[in-house]
């Protein structure tokens, strides 16, 4: 630890505050099938951000909303000083569980608030941010506000929700601009680092008894958006080799991205997140099929031919059956390394405090690969009960949680 900060070796976060204010969020979006379903750019997001700004002026922080609807929280006295940016998202997919993003972004909060409350000093400002719209759940932009603060937001002024309303409005309630969003992006050199914590959402490290993960890389990611169109007849009175079903084919691609994951090894997962028949009713051939296709590799070459495999498929299908094909990719991530300097005091700081930590690979993507285009990231593990997320059952122990934003402060403390 730095000579001058020798004297806050004993610094530990106040568990059963930082819970308190975790599990205050739970009824900003509680599903009455279980699990939260707080989708970015909802009114349920909204009240997850009005909280928050509640809790951060009960201790003296302040907060604002930026042009691209991200919660960002400083102390009252802001210093010129490069920003050590820690945090995650609000956002969830639907049915999703209480812990996924938020946990990053509470866990900051609460590190923020130690630091204020001993009035630590520090070579840089200490800065929480809760990204809107990572999960791009109802607003199909993923990592809507990580990219906004990144500078790499693509042209945001047709953007949609999934029932074709323009975002415009939600942003302008969420409190930013869709005119002004590039106001958002974060100005060179005034972030020294992001830290990141999250659960696992995987099962490594409840298998290993290890309460520490060391994330070494970000999978990247790709997600193509395709539109099956066929021609929508009678159930009952088409003759089977008289048919143009959309659903059909629209089935054979879901095998077929599966097998370039699965059989072909062209990437690490391959998934259809979402496929939707129109119209919709049981004696009507589809005429329309809307479907994702979501692939992830670490590797981006071996992303970008699977990518091109899966594209070239959906191209042989519309011709051998008759029907129309469109896609879209809406969205590509870049694979990334964590920065070995900020690994370096994860190690040191998980050490301080007598806990074991294992270097790992981050099969889900974070805000934290979209920042790494403009600062310095890393990325904290806590184990994950079942290895289960986005799910309503997505569980990781108290005592995992606090002990996670330990060592997120003594990380903070060593940057």
């Amino acid at each position: 630890m730095p000579a001058g900060l020798a004297g806050h070796a004993g610094l530990r976060a106040d568990g059963v505050r930082m819970l308190a204010t975790l599990h205050g969020l739970d009824d900003c979006g509680a599903d009455p099938r279980g699990g939260v379903t707080r989708l970015g750019f909802t009114p349920e997001e909204d009240a997850a951000r009005d909280y928050l700004r509640r809790v951060a002026a009960e201790y003296g922080l302040t907060s604002e909303i930026d042009q691209a609807g991200n919660l960002v929280i400083r102390r009252a006295h802001v210093s010129d000083r490069p920003a050590l940016v820690m945090g995650s998202h609000l956002d969830t997919v639907p049915r999703g569980g209480t812990l996924d993003g938020t946990y990053g972004v509470i866990a900051a909060l609460e590190v923020l608030r130690v630091l204020t409350e001993h009035q630590v000093p520090l070579a840089y400002e200490p800065m929480v941010v809760a990204f809107a719209n990572e999960e791009g759940a109802h607003v199909p932009v993923p990592f809507w506000g990580s990219l906004a603060v990144a500078g790499r937001l693509p042209d945001p002024t047709g953007v949609v929700d999934r029932n074709g309303v323009p975002l415009s409005e939600a942003l302008a309630r969420a409190g930013g601009s869709i005119d002004a969003v590039d106001r958002a992006a974060w100005a060179p050199g005034s972030v020294a680092a992001y830290l990141e914590i999250h659960i696992e959402q995987g099962p490594v490290l409840e298998a290993a008894g290890v309460p520490i993960g060391v994330v070494d890389a970000i999978v990247g990611r790709t997600i193509v958006e395709f539109e099956v169109t066929g021609r929508q007849m009678h159930a009952g009175t088409t003759p089977m080799n008289q048919r143009w079903d959309a659903l059909v084919v629209a089935a054979r691609l879901v095998l077929a991205i599966e097998a370039v994951a699965k059989d072909d090894k062209l990437c690490a997962a391959g998934t259809v997140g979402i496929l939707d028949a129109l119209p919709g009713q049981t004696n009507v051939i589809p005429g329309l099929v809307r479907m994702s296709a979501e692939i992830r590799d670490g590797d981006m070459d071996r992303l970008r031919k699977a990518e091109a495999a899966i594209l070239a498929e959906a191209q042989r299908l519309a011709g051998v059956h008759g029907v129309e094909i469109e896609s879209r990719v809406t969205m590509r991530s870049e694979a990334v390394s964590t920065a070995e300097p900020l690994r370096e005091a994860i190690r040191r700081a998980a050490g301080h405090l007598g806990l074991a930590y294992l270097p790992m690979y981050s099969g889900a993507g974070h805000d934290a690969q979209i920042v790494a285009a403009v600062a310095p990231i890393a990325v904290i593990f806590v184990p994950s009960v079942g290895g289960v997320s986005h799910a309503p059952d997505e569980y990781t122990a108290p005592e995992d949680l606090v002990t996670g934003a330990n060592v997120l402060l003594h990380t903070a403390l060593r940057v």
